[in-house]
Parts: C-alpha cells; structure tokens; sequence
C-alpha cells in the first residue's frame, strides 16, 4: 500500500519536476511510460574519486540520473522539489523541509533521520563539498516527514545550496564502511549503479521503485571516453545514443540533426597559483592577464561556439553584464624576462588543450618560458588542487555547485575554499565574498556578487578566457535529453531510445 501511495503522490508532481528542463527540440521529459530500449552514454570524465559524492564525481552521478538531493534546480534557476516537496522558512537560520515518500536503492525508506544523518556526512567530508563552501549547518529529524536545518549565518539561498549534486541524499548503508560514502545501490534516482568496470565503464539499471515513476529506459550503459574524436565517432556509427562534450572541430562532422547545442553558465579560465611560485608576484599576473587575447581564442578555438571571457560570469547568467563591476586596485604589469612558469590543462574536453597551446604563445609572445603539461583530469586533479602548476586552464560551471552565483566564488576563491586552483588567500576578497553570503534579496545578492567578482579579478588570480556553449551528440531517436545550463542532468526518467 506504501508503494501505491508513493506512486500516485509521485505522479501528481510529475508535471512541475518534467518541465524542469526541456530538450533542445522542445522535448519534454515524461516519466512511467513504456519500457524502452537501454541508453548508451559516453561521457567525457571518468569517476577520479571512486564515485564519491563529495567532489567532482558528484556531477557525473546526477548526470546519470543516479542521485538526488533535497531540491532540484528549474530552468530559471529556482529551487524545485525533489526529495523535499516542500520547505519553509521558520527564521533567519531555520529552514524546515518536508519529505515525499520515496525509497532509497537498497529498499529502506527516506526517513528525516536518514536524510538529516546524510546532510551531517556532507558536513564533515574533507575538503568541505563545494556547495557548503563558508557556510555551517546542521540537519534534525522533525517528525515523521520533516526536517529541520540550521546554518550558523543567515543563509538565503539554503534550498538552491541543498540542490547540488554534492549535497545527495545516500541511504545509511553508504556511510557504514571506511574510506567515503559510496553511491552505489544506496541512492535515490531512476538509475541505480550495479557494475563499475575501473575508469573504463559503469553499468546501471533502472531502480524500479523511484519516487517518480518508471523510468522509459531499462537501465544505462556508460562509457567514459576521454577522447573527444572518439565521442564523435561513436555518435556517427551509432555505436551511443547520447555522446557529451563534442569537440568544436568534430561539430561539423556530424549529422545536423544529432547535434545538440544549448547555452551553459561555464567558463574556460586560466587560474594563477597565488601561494607560490612566480605568480605570487602579483605584477606578474597582471603581466599574464595583459597578455591574453580571449577574442583570438573564440574564433581561433571555439570557432564560435563561445564568447570572449568577460569575467567569472558569462552571458548565460543573464543579468550579470548590466551589473558588472570594473576591477580596481590591480597591480601594474612587470615584465617577465624570461620567467618560466608551468601551464597545466586536460585533455577531457578537448577543446582545453588547443587553448593551451594558444595560451603558451601568449604568454611566451610576452616573455615568459612556458612550459605545457597536459594530463587526463583524474590523473591532474590532485596535483592541481595542492598547487603544483603555476598555471592552470580549466572549464568551471559557475552556477554548478549551489546555482547561486555566490557559492562558486566561496569554493574557488576563498581561503578556505576546498576548490581553489588559484590558492588565493585575499583578505578583500573574502571579506567581499562574506558579506555577499549574508545579502538577502535577489537583485541586492547579485549586485554583492558582482562586487566580490570585481574584488578577485582585481588579484589577477584569475583571467576569463572563454564563456562556452555545450555541444552534444544525440542520436535521432533518442528523446527526452537533458540539456540543463547547470550541467547537472544529462539523462533522467524521462529519457529513452528506440532500437
């Protein structure tokens, strides 16, 4: 009776959930129809965690339809149910969150304890998961359906935060072995993991118990295939119905109606290492920033499938143009005679390591000795994040972690930031950014954000090379894709194929 229950409370918001995203061919994205076909999906980044939910794995499995969180994002960027139907503000610091009936993959419910128990993993996970970047909180069970979270400091925009892919509610079996939680048969989506196969591939059927319905598809086959020319190819011959990531240059190799566009809040950046290394000098950075032409790049790379770096926020966050603010205080260009510096990229996407190279004769144009490192990302990340390059080039969502504009700068540009490429430790900085986390309002919470943007491009820690578009390859009969600005989703409940 539980399960019926489920289903037709399920049903009943199907409408508001499937109209989160729609697919580039005005799609929608309708669940608990007829089995279908399994769907073959080549994505670009292998797991470089074991699939933990804490770091970059976090995206892939919302991207595979395997985890949910509280909330969910719609396409305007609002908060949406998800595991949560509904939620109210009790205070500034209080947030109470009621819960659908829905059962996680190894077949116990979603209970507020399970639900507040994961939240309290998520809190304590090293480094912090982007989405709680500078912001304390705590979750209780309230009651047989709710849940009560409390952050230390007013925290507006708590339901976009708990949306992201970090922040996945796993059963309590996920948490019972050393080592990090794992995903696997303890999540909440459609899809639910049952083979991983290394790097190489991951095999997932459909959960037939989701909250949401039956999902069309009868499960997934992945492949990560960090090749972008293969990912193509793979599209042309048929051999995957749905390929992320196309290469700029294999777009025009495929046929017009497998190719996917939509616009994305991602931006292609160069990150300077401001702890050690020649660009702890700050008139050096404000050397290799004078020395980038991003227009060169958007038609030389991109070939116009992106638009010229105009700061941390690009043209898909909508209202941030009108309400850019001017740097000030950068530190007047040195010059670099000969200084040798280490540029890192991966080669996942593909377009990353052509931009590199133009990148390098830039900056060697300007005098500095470049020297090119280019690695498959889960071989570069560590590395990366410990500070090892002095420079970096890499793709960022800047609304991937929380949707607000101000969880990105929290995570990347902070002391404590626990994704800070750039190892910047600014006192004005962060001071701008803590006071952008406390603003209440949308339109005064973009302006802060906005502020704190001018306040770490006035650093030179980082120099916006391109705002890109995403380009997939999807076979034509496969309906229901997931195109999301936020890249979060890819294939959901309501996706399906036909052999």
């Amino acid at each position: 009776m539980k399960s019926h229950r489920r289903l037709l409370s399920a049903l009943a918001l199907v409408p508001c959930l499937a109209g989160c995203f729609v697919s580039p061919g005005g799609e929608g994205s309708p669940v608990g129809g007829p089995s279908g076909a399994r769907l073959r999906v080549a994505l670009a980044f292998p797991p470089a965690e074991n699939f933990s939910p804490y770091g970059a794995d976090a995206t892939l499995l919302s991207r595979l339809g395997v985890t949910e969180g509280l909330t969910a994002l719609d396409a305007n960027g609002a908060a949406a149910p998800a595991l949560a139907q509904s939620w109210r503000r009790e205070n500034d610091r209080t947030w109470r969150f009621t819960l659908r009936e829905a059962a996680f993959q190894d077949g116990t419910d979603v209970t507020p304890t399970a639900v507040a128990a994961a939240l309290t993993h998520a809190t304590k996970a090293e480094p912090a998961p982007a989405a709680l970047a500078g912001v304390t909180l705590g979750a209780q069970a309230d009651g047989d359906h709710g849940v009560r979270i409390t952050t230390a400091a007013p925290d507006p925009v708590l339901p976009m935060r708990l949306a992201g892919p970090s922040l996945a509610i796993l059963s309590p079996k996920a948490y019972e072995k050393k080592g990090g939680p794992t995903p696997v048969g303890t999540a909440t989506g459609p899809f639910e993991i049952t083979e991983v196969n290394g790097g190489g591939s991951a095999t997932l059927d459909r959960y037939d118990d989701y909250w949401g319905g039956l999902a069309h598809a009868t499960g997934i086959d992945a492949r990560f295939v960090k090749d972008g020319t293969a990912r193509a190819n793979a599209v042309r011959t048929g051999d995957v119905d749905i390929a992320e990531a196309i290469p700029v240059a294999q777009a025009t190799t495929l046929d017009k109606a497998t190719l996917r566009e939509a616009g994305t809040t991602r931006t292609t950046s160069l990150q300077l290492n401001t702890e050690t290394g020649p660009f702890k000098d700050p008139e050096l950075r404000a050397a290799a920033r004078t020395a980038i032409d991003s227009s060169a790049l958007v038609k030389g790379v991109f070939e116009g499938y992106a638009d010229p770096g105009a700061g941390i926020f690009g043209p898909a966050v909508t209202w941030a143009e009108s309400k850019r603010v001017k740097p000030a205080g950068r530190a007047k260009a040195a010059r670099p005679d000969g200084t040798p510096i280490t540029l890192a990229t991966y080669d996942n996407r593909p377009e990353l390591p052509e931009v590199a190279q133009v990148v390098q004769q830039q900056l060697q144009k300007a005098g500095f000795m470049v020297k090119l490192e280019v690695r498959e990302y889960s071989r570069l990340e560590s590395d990366a994040l410990a500070g090892k390059f002095d420079a970096f080039i890499g793709a960022r969502n800047s609304l991937l972690d929380t949707g607000d504009p101000i969880g990105i700068l929290g995570s990347d540009y902070t002391c404590d930031g626990g994704y800070n490429l750039a190892r910047l430790c600014d006192k004005k900085a962060d001071r701008a950014i803590a006071e952008a986390v406390g603003t209440d309002g949308t339109g005064e919470r973009q302006d802060a954000a906005m502020a704190a943007e001018a306040a770490i491009l006035g650093t030179d820690a980082v120099v916006p090379l391109a705002h890109q578009q995403i380009i997939a390859g999807v076979s034509t009969k496969v309906r229901g894709v997931l195109l999301d600005p936020y890249e979060r989703a890819l294939v959901g409940a309501g996706t399906r194929t036909r052999r």
